[in-house]
């Protein structure tokens, strides 16, 4: 049989995506696990400017590539020395999306099985300060002439590799380049032990940056499946890069019910900001209901942005929400609509069409000012959701108290609760939000059977 073959890459590009960028150059070395068979390498006009830079790092400009062929003009002889052959890089996942992109815009659909010298020398050379090409030669003693420009590079990429192959005693090179290898798939600074203990139950996932703050925050029925998926395809967009490029670690959560998780992934969210948590982040409330006292001694119901600083008694997500809240109030509790403002927070400002003549006697408005906020803050439903815990002894609760979520958590079958208000002792306090308490809401309608109310009576947790 043929020996296994390795086409080992290395390009510069115009840029960090392959989306929007071009690559400037290109090496190949074909590798057959011992020695070097074959070398080519080519600049390459990438038909548009190269940004200073990138020809600070690289030293490659516009003038040098000008006359240089387009990858349309070398994409046969790149997919000839490609085809069969194990890609090889060192952060793999880069190149590999770049001459991918390539080739396929020249009308050539190419895949290969993968191997990153990256996540190879992480381990068959565990410990090491840095794993960057430059840091990880100087470690290991591997000569790197011409640094930042694709024959350098892949030369030492060639050497890091022929290095690997002496050192690996227990084959692990051979296991990652099997189809079926999961590893070839996690970004290249995730340690694979990391994506090896999530486990297939319900939770919530962490992914951490090099300084371990997390960056990422996900929920997921299926914990080992859910992470995988980020991994998977051959998207290259410059999100996605950026995004799979910051992942250093793996941390989780095991949740009893989906529920549980979707509230959880919520609440931290909203606790760590994550910065590529683009999607719960627009769903932040954005307006506030306020209640001051004018200098004529009445009291005002006024809608506006919420601001640092500024205690609202209800938030929401809209204008128009706030709005319909208010005017649901003012008709609730008979409120002169003359006192509700609808945009506009300043004290003592009413509309502009607005006259101050016969006022509502002062304390009886007053009263049921207070009457409407007093609903708003106390007199909304109490209730729990009970429902199966992580394992048969315990029971997982939501606890809501005057329509704000208190908190959540797990209650073991051995603690003694008689009425349902005990239950706030044994769960985690959490801030309430209009979209969690919409999420409680929902679920509450769906499943009512799971639903305890506050005042219940005929009370009693079972397992």
């Amino acid at each position: 049989m043929k020996k296994q073959e390795y086409a080992i890459v290395d390009i510069e590009t115009t840029g960090g995506n392959a989306t929007y960028s071009r690559i400037t150059e290109i090496a190949i070395i074909i590798h057959d696990g011992t020695n070097i068979l074959d070398r080519w390498e080519s600049l390459v006009n990438p038909e548009k400017d190269i940004p200073p830079a990138i020809f600070a790092l690289t030293g490659i400009d516009n003038a040098m590539v000008r006359h240089a062929p387009t990858f349309d003009f070398i994409s046969e002889k790149v997919l000839a020395m490609l085809t069969d052959r194990i890609f090889v890089a060192h952060n793999v996942n880069f190149d590999y999306s770049f001459v991918r992109h390539e080739l396929e815009k020249s009308g050539f659909k190419w895949t290969a099985r993968k191997l990153c010298t990256v996540r190879a020398a992480r381990k068959i050379k565990p410990g090491l300060a840095s794993y960057s090409l430059g840091k990880l030669c100087r470690s290991l003693d591997i000569p790197l002439e011409n640094a930042h420009r694709a024959g350098g590079d892949a030369t030492a990429t060639a050497l890091l590799f022929s290095k690997l192959n002496e050192w690996d005693e227990e084959g692990i090179l051979s296991k990652m380049i099997k189809k079926t290898a999961q590893d070839q798939r996690l970004p290249p600074n995730l340690p694979p032990q990391d994506f090896e203990q999530l486990p297939e139950k319900p939770g919530v996932y962490y992914f951490h940056n090099q300084e371990k703050k997390v960056v990422y925050v996900g929920k997921a029925i299926n914990l080992k499946k859910r992470v995988a998926s980020h991994f998977s395809g051959h998207s290259i967009t410059p999100q996605r890069q950026n995004f799979l490029k910051d992942i250093h670690g793996i941390s989780f959560e095991i949740c009893a019910t989906e529920f549980m998780a979707l509230l959880l992934e919520c609440t931290e969210i909203q606790k760590l900001w994550p910065l590529y948590n683009r999607a719960l982040k627009k769903l932040e409330p954005k307006f506030g209901l306020y209640q001051y006292e004018a200098r004529n001694g009445y009291r005002y119901l006024a809608i506006g942005k919420l601001t640092k600083g500024q205690s609202s008694v209800e938030t929401f997500h809209s204008l128009y929400d706030g709005i319909s809240c208010l005017r649901n109030l003012s008709e609730q509790f008979a409120i002169d609509n003359r006192f509700c403002n609808y945009g506009q927070t300043t004290e003592g400002q009413l509309a502009p069409q607005t006259e101050l003549t016969s006022l509502p006697e002062q304390s009886y408005h007053n009263q049921q000012i207070e009457a409407a906020l007093s609903y708003l803050v106390n007199d909304r439903p109490t209730f729990a959701i009970l429902d199966k815990g992580r394992n048969e002894d315990e029971r997982s609760c939501v606890w809501v108290e005057n329509g704000h979520f208190y908190g959540m958590g797990y209650i073991s079958s051995d603690v003694g609760i008689n009425t349902p208000s005990e239950i706030k002792d044994h769960i985690t306090p959490y801030r309430s939000t209009a979209y969690i308490m919409q999420l409680i809401t929902t679920y509450a309608e769906k499943f009512p059977g799971k639903v305890i109310k506050g005042n219940s009576t005929n009370f009693k947790i079972k397992n």
